[in-house]
């Protein structure tokens, strides 16, 4: 009886938290909140799990002290997330600058607000935005105040992930008003559920390694498993590739990268015009070439020859109801667009029901294309090249050719601007390329004249350029999968023969290192071009997870060789989704909030446990479709990725937590990527209790179990990001 209440208190929150996030993606996070999360039942949900493990525990009484430490800090954390719910106050106060204030607002769990009296007084002495050189994208948002106390007083600096703590209370930048003279800070006080919380976490760390290094432990016992050593390995493939045509007419390849080396301002950063036009094509083609021209031949073409290409069929759609609705050709060219005899818009009324309210599949393809659409249209009125730096009072813009001058720009910088563009337009109209290559040289020595130090460093130009010629991760994935699905095939064959010995594959294993360096230099290159850790977007996660995937399975496979054909299968799966029309490669300037060393942590332990629980699941995704006789050893090796695995989403979800904590004053708000992260983590704990689930020591029903448990890091990966939003769906 205690086994099945066991089960059914550990089963039920999973469910109502999953049903939550379903709640609060149709009426609102408010909503979800106000009923689930913020009720009463649903703490004594979490209450009712906490006393029948708690039980079931003191009847079982493990041997290991890293157990009980284990359960001590979830009984901590529970705790301290308890007395926060009993204890804590959360509110805003708003300051003006030179305004003082001994008040501020407080929230209560019902959304009431009250007044409370600060045990000081605050006063706003400057509000600033700083932003990337150059542009207008916030690098920071600060707020300079004055902390006054009885006959003393102290200046404090509170911004983005930098805190004021003082006399309980911890003040965090939350919001500025529009005229940059006033600022909103959020204000935490948990006194006491803070300490208790953060103690929970540090025990849970020492505990997770502990049962981790324990030599008599569920991890060291099944690594020393003999049947585990049996796992095999298999043989390898090659692949090959395509074919370039002619297009439009456009510059020559030399004259055409020389231009791309000219920097401009696209998406709030200076980068250079190679970076814009790969960006452009790949909106536009699906690709980051176009029948042998590079992509900043294909935007040379769209400057210089826009009529020509206008009628290439180039622009790639997106989904099928739009192409089979309006008979569209894919691809299709811009005049396309337009039909016979009377030159409408076809796509005109489809994006109109679209503002209207109609979502349907053909409507939000009609929008997603006239979206790219634009970017064409803008081309072609010259509105994307602002290519011309112009500093006054300190401050640089950047200009394009049609833009409306500011009225301190020199007559000859004027003369300069208008006239540019067209010089080059005549000379590419009549193929003097000597003489256009000599204008773009004084367009470079332009931009470094007038630019007053915001041109990206030349190392970081360099990588960008570098990065986007590699261009290495197309053909990657179509290695990965091709070469790990021959080897996972093979190995199947092997250990259906029940063959307990196979050569090793050197060539393989080297060819498995190449990719995986290969990937890692580009992260690099990424890492450079963009300045921030790779992590900060859902492309930048899965190539981070690829990379995670393939080096798991490069150190394991001289153990096990069957970890290799695991590594990259799933490495090319991720690389293949990275290459998706949802997942944007374009590098863009990190949010403010995503600008500390915490984001990496997390990110990249939770990325590294992703990876292990992707190979547990073609593990046993391989099991289930190969003879019987591999279950078990299959079983064991899913097993020893599966420790890891947990204890890494553990660590990386409360990683999150101290960030989230130290930025914006909570360490947990039920947002759904935050639930379905939890949901994974109580779902792929079940395996590992041995003793309590007894049935899935079978190999099969583990291996459907794990297979099925897959569905929920699917969730936690790509169903919130693309259907339920919040706040982390702009990292992945």
């Amino acid at each position: 009886m205690m086994k099945k209440t066991l089960y059914f208190s550990y089963v039920l929150p999973m469910a109502v938290m999953a049903a939550a996030t379903a709640i609060g993606t149709c009426q609102g996070q408010s909503a979800a909140v106000h009923h689930v999360y913020g009720s009463g039942w649903f703490v004594c949900l979490w209450a009712l799990l906490t006393l029948v493990s708690v039980l079931w525990l003191m009847r079982h009484k493990p041997h290991r002290w890293s157990v009980w430490a284990l359960h001590a800090a979830l009984l901590l954390i529970l705790a301290g997330a308890l007395v926060t719910r009993l204890t804590a106050a959360t509110g805003t106060v708003h300051l003006r600058e030179g305004e003082m204030t001994e008040e501020w607002v407080v929230t209560g769990a019902d959304g009431h607000a009250t007044m409370r009296k600060l045990p000081f007084g605050l006063r706003l002495d400057q509000f600033s935005v700083q932003y990337d050189a150059g542009t207008q994208t916030p690098a920071d948002y600060t707020s300079v105040v004055t902390v006054t106390e009885g006959d003393g007083h102290f200046r404090a600096t509170v911004s983005m992930n930098h805190i004021l703590c003082h006399r309980g209370l911890r003040l965090y930048q939350s919001g500025y008003d529009e005229d940059g003279h006033g600022t909103t800070l959020a204000i935490n006080a948990d006194p006491w559920g803070t300490p208790i919380t953060y103690a929970g976490y540090a025990l849970l760390f020492m505990a997770l390694i502990a049962l981790l290094a324990d030599p008599h432990g569920g991890f060291r016992t099944t690594l020393r498993s003999d049947t585990l050593r049996r796992c095999l390995g298999g043989v390898a493939i090659g692949l090959g590739l395509a074919t370039p045509l002619q297009a439009a007419p456009t510059l020559p390849r030399e004259t055409a990268e020389r231009m791309g080396q000219l920097y401009v301002l696209s998406g709030d950063r200076i980068c250079t015009l190679q970076s814009y036009a790969t960006a452009f094509i790949r909106k536009l083609c699906g690709d980051t070439s176009y029948r042998g021209l590079t992509a900043t031949q294909v935007l040379c073409g769209w400057i210089f020859w826009g009529d020509d290409w206008a009628t290439e069929q180039c622009i790639r759609l997106r989904g099928k109801e739009l192409g089979n609705r309006l008979l569209l050709p894919n691809p299709i060219s811009l005049n396309g667009f337009f039909g016979y005899p009377s030159r409408n818009y076809v796509l005109g009324p489809y994006v109109n029901r679209y503002w209207q309210g109609d979502h349907s599949a053909c409507c939000r393809q009609a929008n997603d294309m006239d979206e790219r659409l634009q970017l064409v249209f803008d081309l072609r009125k010259g509105k994307p090249l602002k290519m011309f730096p112009h500093t006054h009072g300190g401050q640089t813009v950047w200009l394009s050719p049609t833009d409306s001058l500011p009225h301190s720009l020199p007559t000859a910088d004027s003369l300069y601007i208008r006239g540019a563009f067209t010089l080059l337009y005549q000379y590419a109209k009549v193929h003097a390329y000597a003489e256009m290559d000599s204008m773009i040289t004084k367009m470079h020595r332009y931009q470094q004249l007038h630019a007053a130090g915001s041109l990206p460093p030349a190392t970081r130009t360099w990588a960008e350029r570098a990065y986007l010629q590699a261009d290495i991760t197309g053909w990657l994935y179509k290695g990965c999968l091709a070469v790990g699905m021959a080897l996972l095939i093979a190995s199947i064959i092997g250990l259906g023969r029940g063959r307990r010995r196979h050569r090793r594959f050197p060539v393989v294993w080297t060819l498995g290192l190449l990719a995986w360096m290969a990937l890692t230099a580009v992260l690099v290159l990424r890492w450079m071009a963009s300045g921030t850790v790779p992590l900060a977007n859902g492309y930048e996660t899965m190539m981070v997870l690829a990379w995670a995937s393939l080096l798991t399975a490069i150190v394991t496979s001289w153990h096990w060789r069957i970890m290799l054909p695991f590594g990259l299968v799933v490495s090319g799966f991720f690389l293949l989704v990275s290459h998706m029309a949802e997942a944007d490669p374009t590098i863009t300037p990190t949010m403010p909030v995503l600008r500390s060393p915490l984001l990496s942590l997390h990110v990249s332990v939770i990325m590294l446990a992703y990876a292990l629980l992707s190979l547990t699941f073609v593990c046993s995704l391989t099991a289930l479709v190969s003879r019987r006789e591999t279950a078990a050893p299959l079983m064991l090796l899913g097993r020893v990725m599966l420790y890891p695995a947990v204890a890494l989403l553990a660590i990386g979800i409360f990683i999150g937590a101290v960030w989230a904590n130290i930025s914006w004053g909570c360490y947990w708000n039920w947002d759904p990527k935050e639930v379905w992260a939890l949901i994974t983590l109580m779902v792929y704990a079940i395996p590992l209790h041995g003793r309590s689930v007894p049935a899935l020591q079978r190999p099969l029903l583990f291996h459907l179990f794990v297979c099925g448990a897959f569905a929920s890091l699917l969730m936690t990966y790509f169903g919130v990001n693309y259907l339920m939003g919040g706040m982390h769906s702009y990292y992945g």
